[in-house]
């Protein structure tokens, strides 16, 4: 007599926490499209201004096109969704549609959003207060912890399920942190590793209501460790805060950085236009 099989662990690509998050830059391919003929142009622009609309049926939960400004790329899309094949799907629509062949992907990153490992929970924020002076049954330090807890879950939501700032620039590039001897960032206890994160956060700190970032996290799934999506309401912004917080102890010693993308966010019929389609 054969001994029962153990039934098989529930399969679910769905993350316990937090969504997948897919980068995705494309390029027109000009001689392609122009031997397409006028009419085909005009029917699969409809067709993918369909496809890419963020309230299509098959959408993911977040979809955002843009214009990428330089040679690398023509346009671009961020998608995030608790399935990762619904993200994949977009881009396997992008390719079958009727412009399909005139489109060719250059860069892709695939991630998933998180919440880092240096958020201190309000206990340990608790903690830092009474290591600055604050008393912990002072009505300062209890209205303190309060707030900030409140900040913490909302902060933590955002991290993990992003809404989309309404601002027109936004800026993309993978990064790592070093391995080098003398400088490697996976050797360095958590407690300085800490440190450093908060520096390099207060110093982000200065730029709200300018610019804000979402972090995901391409370790065990990209070439590159983490993938940094920055938005502002001016360009100059973008450019303010990489370069100040370069000098930044966990940037300048610990970092290395991938390409820049560069776009601004558009609807389809923007891009079509921008893009001379």
């Amino acid at each position: 007599m054969s001994r029962p099989q153990n039934p098989a662990p529930a399969v679910s690509l769905t993350p316990e926490e937090g969504w997948h998050c897919l980068h995705l830059f494309y390029r027109w391919k000009r001689e392609v499209l122009d031997a397409l003929g006028e009419q085909r142009r005009f029917d699969g622009k409809e067709h993918l201004a369909q496809v890419l609309a963020p309230q299509g049926e098959e959408a993911p939960q977040r979809l955002q096109l843009s214009i990428v400004a330089g040679h690398k790329a023509d346009w671009a899309l961020l998608l995030l969704d608790p399935d990762p094949l619904k993200l994949d799907a977009v881009h396997q629509q992008v390719m079958s549609s009727p412009l399909g062949p005139a489109v060719e992907p250059v860069y892709s990153f695939v991630s998933l959003t998180e919440v880092s490992e240096y958020v201190p929970t309000p206990e340990q924020y608790g903690q830092r207060l009474i290591e600055q002076g604050e008393e912990p049954d002072s009505p300062s330090y209890k209205a303190k912890v309060k707030a900030y807890a409140q900040r913490e879950e909302a902060m933590r939501r955002q991290r993990l399920y992003p809404e989309f700032p309404p601002w027109p620039v936004t800026c993309f590039y993978p990064m790592n942190k070093k391995r080098e001897v003398g400088a490697n960032w996976f050797t360095l206890p958590f407690e300085e590793r800490n440190r450093l994160m908060t520096e390099h956060g207060h110093t982000g700190m200065k730029f709200g209501g300018k610019v804000t970032q979402l972090i995901t996290v391409g370790i065990g799934l990209e070439d590159w460790e983490w993938g940094v999506t920055l938005w502002a309401a001016n360009p100059q912004y973008l450019k303010e805060i990489v370069y100040t917080m370069r000098f930044d102890e966990a940037s300048a010693v610990y970092a290395e950085f991938g390409p820049f993308y560069t776009s601004y966010v558009a609807t389809p019929e923007e891009m079509f236009r921008h893009c001379r389609i």
